[in-house]
């Protein structure tokens, strides 16, 4: 009679981490960077056809990091959830924390539960009083974060550059030209190509607007 081998609980959980973390750091990183008018989010990213940074519901955008296909899938579900709560509520219930909650309960389950996990961070940001930015991670953790905010496989050194750069009411230019440079420095080279966009609390209920940069 043959037993199943054992794994214990914790080892299975190590190796999760550790798999969804290499996966991660194979990703170009994404930036969130407060400005006096609204949210910059900034990616490099050289592909013209693929996005990482999308918009989510009315004040409310979507960023991601690691395999394609699986933060494609959550952006999806978001926005199909974020408009059905809109439905059948109101417009003001969707909310950036609302829809960081679900994502996170999402991965939670799937790092939980399926034999592999989703190589991916999500950040999700919304413009308003005050802004608000959520981090969430492979395994479902969620984060507050404040002024700033980075996920990928540079995103603390990226985050630590951007937080001693930031000062409050900045542009969006200048919030711009502290981004590239603490990509710069993290990444110890120059971009290969940027993707951006901004929730500008200017642009009305539609807030997200994509930003055309030149190298």
């Amino acid at each position: 009679m043959t037993f199943p081998m054992y794994v214990a609980p914790e080892q299975v959980v190590r190796e999760k981490s550790e798999f969804a973390r290499k996966g991660i750091a194979r990703g170009r990183s994404i930036a969130a960077i407060e400005y006096a008018d609204g949210v910059l989010l900034l990616a490099e990213n050289p592909s013209t056809a693929l996005k990482k940074i999308s918009e989510v519901y009315d004040r409310i955008a979507f960023a991601g990091v690691g395999r394609y296909n699986e933060f494609e899938l959550l952006r999806k579900a978001g926005i199909r959830q974020a408009d059905l709560m809109g439905y059948l509520y109101s417009r003001d219930d969707v909310n950036a924390q609302a829809v960081a909650t679900m994502f996170s309960e999402a991965l939670g389950a799937i790092f939980s539960r399926e034999p592999k996990p989703y190589e991916v961070e999500v950040l999700i940001a919304e413009v308003g009083d005050p802004n608000r930015l959520y981090r969430i991670s492979y395994d479902g953790t969620l984060f507050d974060e404040r002024r700033v905010a980075a996920i990928g496989g540079k995103a603390e050194v990226l985050a630590e550059n951007l937080r001693k750069a930031w000062k409050e009411g900045l542009d969006v230019e200048a919030a711009l030209a502290i981004g590239k440079e603490a990509f710069r420095v993290a990444e110890g080279r120059e971009s290969e190509g940027w993707e951006a966009a901004v929730l500008d609390r200017t642009n009305g209920r539609r807030a997200f607007r994509r930003l055309q940069l030149s190298e």
